[in-house]
């Protein structure tokens, strides 16, 4: 069992539990999975970019991507339907907990002036959405050895019914918001 979930058992939860009103455990709201996805829109004229993204991506993530393709046409960006334009990764369980606490204590305080992430990325769900501009802010990534800086979202799905408790949640979890 990862440190963050064993934190989350006998920490977060008690003070979750305390703040909400819960009946029981079980109405906790609980981390679900996060997304990784990095769109490259610069992958249809350069097919090797891809290759490059999607081995970044398996090393940051520690599992393999899933090359995502174009749903539709479109004559403006010179894409057709079918065309390989990104990868994606699923995290679950145990490799869930290792990213977030990866991304919360070693990726994000590596980003220049940092002052935070913004509280107004939830949807409403118990959803949160971050960009991360330069994927170099991660350690397993050699600047020296990278062709060019990519960025990709990371979702984090939580099973929290709203903003204020998917945030509550994740500050819990060592999230650094602003405000």
């Amino acid at each position: 069992m990862s440190e963050l979930k064993k934190h989350y058992e006998i920490e977060v939860i008690p003070q979750l539990i305390k703040k909400f009103n819960y009946k029981n455990k079980m109405q906790v709201p609980k981390l679900e999975k996060i997304i990784l996805n990095m769109g490259l829109g610069e992958a249809i004229h350069n097919i090797k970019l891809l290759d490059s993204a999607s081995e970044e991506l398996q090393m940051i993530s520690g599992q393999k991507p899933v090359i995502t393709r174009a749903r539709k046409s479109i004559a403006a960006f010179k894409l057709r339907e079918g065309m390989a334009i990104g990868c994606m990764v699923t995290l679950r369980r145990d490799r869930m907990y290792d990213f977030y606490n990866k991304l919360v204590k070693i990726a994000l305080p590596r980003v220049r002036d940092f002052r935070g992430v913004s509280g107004k990325a939830l949807d409403g769900h118990g959803n949160y959405s971050l960009g991360i501009k330069e994927h170099i802010i991660f350690p397993e990534i050699d600047y020296d050895k990278i062709d060019k800086i990519k960025g990709f979202n990371v979702t984090i799905v939580t099973t929290a019914p709203t903003n204020k408790e998917c945030k509550e949640l994740l500050k819990l979890l060592g999230m650094p918001f602003r405000n």
